[in-house]
């Protein structure tokens, strides 16, 4: 996890403004091309990302390989959540507090990185430490643990 990656406590108050905050991130790193954050938006339009996980609600916003450089994950831990569209139920909006932004480069890598998320999610009290944690050096840690 690289560190400048990661905002916690961030104040913004739309899906398209946290997804253009992290992805800019990513680009000024060049993890990302210029065409990545355009991209994901479009996709977030037709297939949403956002989930419920026991009352804690998440979005993995992502997009296809070809804007991609170099594999990624920016997270953002948000003061107040923000609508995001349901993953299972589009017309739903859900209050999303966790987004991780996904720039992944190999396609093959891309459903074993979704598979344990979604163990990371799973796990309630791990989210929680996500949620509660003082600083990026600890968010990092705990998703390490789960994604190495």
């Amino acid at each position: 996890m690289d560190l400048d990656l990661i905002k916690i406590d961030l104040n913004l108050f739309t899906d398209r403004a946290v997804i253009k905050e992290l992805g800019t991130l990513m680009e000024k790193k060049n993890y990302v091309k210029k065409s990545y954050v355009e991209a994901v938006l479009k996709r977030e339009e037709k297939l949403p990302t956002g989930l419920n996980i026991g009352g804690t609600c998440v979005a993995i916003p992502h997009t296809d390989t070809v804007h991609v450089n170099d594999a990624a994950i920016a997270v953002a831990r948000l003061n107040t959540p923000v609508k995001f569209h349901s993953m299972i139920d589009p017309i739903q909006e859900l209050d999303v507090k966790l987004v991780f932004l996904l720039a992944v480069k190999n396609p093959k890598e891309q459903v074993d990185l979704l598979t344990k998320l979604m163990a990371l999610f799973q796990n309630i009290s791990v989210l929680k430490q996500i949620e509660i944690a003082a600083n990026k050096e600890t968010i990092a840690a705990i998703i390490d643990r789960v994604i190495c």
